[in-house]
């Protein structure tokens, strides 16, 4: 089997919408694979190419820790038709990131998860429109809520940008939410970069929201905007190239807790 998986997914990934911005075609490389599907090794469940396990970009094998999650990383796979295009294939992508990175230093990466509840986005509400402000209520003061109820973590809100200095009883105790373990850290670090709140990936991770909910409780100012005055193509294909990463981090999180 050829060895191009360090050619497809090491560096940057194509976005679609930027690769249409500046007429780039990317050289994809053609499926060379008659069929994917899993199999039982020492790293666990890997994902295999006709038999053959597959090799992240630092030559480690592509395996899962759960059934579910090689199955739906094999799937990936196995949905490439002429070309393998890594655009398509968020899950692999974060798998090869968390097996590659966040197994070797798991605490920088929470760390950096961290950082986003001294300043999390649902802390910080508009002064105005009324009905802005009724919506950010709406999407986001049951999280706090929740934060309070089932962390005990009480945050203090805020208006506009200035930065409100959260008590540091309450970081600490939603730090104690975030995991250790690599894959659901990974998919954590995931969530909270794509939402720009660790609150809303939290509450995704303990089953407090779906992964629609915690979308539409991250885009609330976003979907406000485009409801005043309308979104372009470009800035929807951007939003569901966004959703798709979120989804793949969510569906890490799901396989594990069951």
């Amino acid at each position: 089997m050829r060895d191009i998986f360090s050619d497809i997914f090491t560096g940057r990934v194509i976005d679609p919408v930027e690769a249409a911005r500046s007429s780039l075609r990317p050289q994809l490389p053609k499926r060379f694979y008659a069929r994917s599907h899993i199999g039982e090794g020492p790293e666990g469940v890997c994902v295999l190419l006709d038999g053959k396990p597959v090799r992240t970009p630092a030559r480690r094998t592509l395996a899962a820790p759960a059934r579910a999650l090689a199955e739906a990383i094999a799937a990936e796979w196995e949905a490439q038709k002429e070309v393998i295009d890594p655009a398509l294939m968020p899950l692999t992508r974060l798998a090869n990131s968390i097996i590659d990175g966040v197994a070797d230093a798991p605490a920088p990466v929470a760390a950096e998860i961290a950082k986003y509840l001294s300043s999390d986005l649902i802390c910080y509400r508009a002064q105005s429109p009324e009905g802005l402000r009724a919506r950010q209520e709406q999407h986001w003061d049951p999280l706090m809520e929740w934060a309070h109820r089932a962390l005990d973590a009480c945050f203090i809100l805020g208006e506009g940008v200035l930065h409100v200095a959260q008590p540091q009883a309450a970081i600490a105790n939603a730090t104690k939410a975030i995991p250790h373990e690599p894959w659901r850290l990974g998919a954590l670090c995931s969530v909270t970069t794509l939402t720009g709140s660790a609150m809303i990936a939290l509450a995704l991770l303990h089953g407090r929201l779906s992964v629609e909910e915690a979308w539409l409780a991250a885009h609330v100012d976003e979907d406000w905007q485009m409801e005043q005055w309308g979104a372009d193509e470009d800035a929807l294909a951007r939003r569901a190239f966004r959703f798709n990463e979120l989804r793949s981090a969510a569906t890490v999180l799901t396989c594990l807790q069951s």
